[in-house]
């Protein structure tokens, strides 16, 4: 990072052919972000639990596991409230959201795509006509 700024202010000078400064300041406090995958749960025990999982969505670098039982249990108009909510924020990030089983749904930035195996239609048993 220090050489890319470093690279990027000679060349800026030298097109310009204008080398009056001794010195490049260079601030070597600033850190580079790592960009590492986070997988974090949240529990959905009510409506309010939305925010901290969409903020964590929208950092782009977030797998969410939603663990949902205990607000259907209690208020399933507010679980599916929330959930829609969920879902329009990842529409907007182009990512995925997905329920598994009865009590958990994850949801995905746009790197992550969730597999979902699409149920083969039933083969309808041939009568047969003696």
């Amino acid at each position: 990072m220090v050489f890319k700024k470093i690279r990027k202010f000679i060349s800026e000078k030298k097109s310009s052919g204008d080398f009056d400064e001794d010195y490049i300041e260079i601030d070597l406090s600033q850190k580079e972000k790592e960009n590492k995958v986070f997988v974090k749960l949240f529990v959905l025990k009510d409506y309010d639990d939305v925010n901290p999982i969409l903020n964590s969505l929208r950092e782009g670098y977030t797998i969410a596991v939603i663990e949902i039982k205990t607000l259907r249990q209690k208020d399933s108009i507010e679980l599916k409230r929330a959930i829609s909510k969920i879902k329009k924020t990842i529409d907007a990030l182009e990512g995925n959201i997905a329920g598994f089983g009865e009590n958990i749904v994850i949801a995905t930035p746009s790197f992550a795509k969730i597999h979902k195996e699409e149920p083969q239609p039933k083969e309808e048993k041939k009568k047969f006509d003696y």
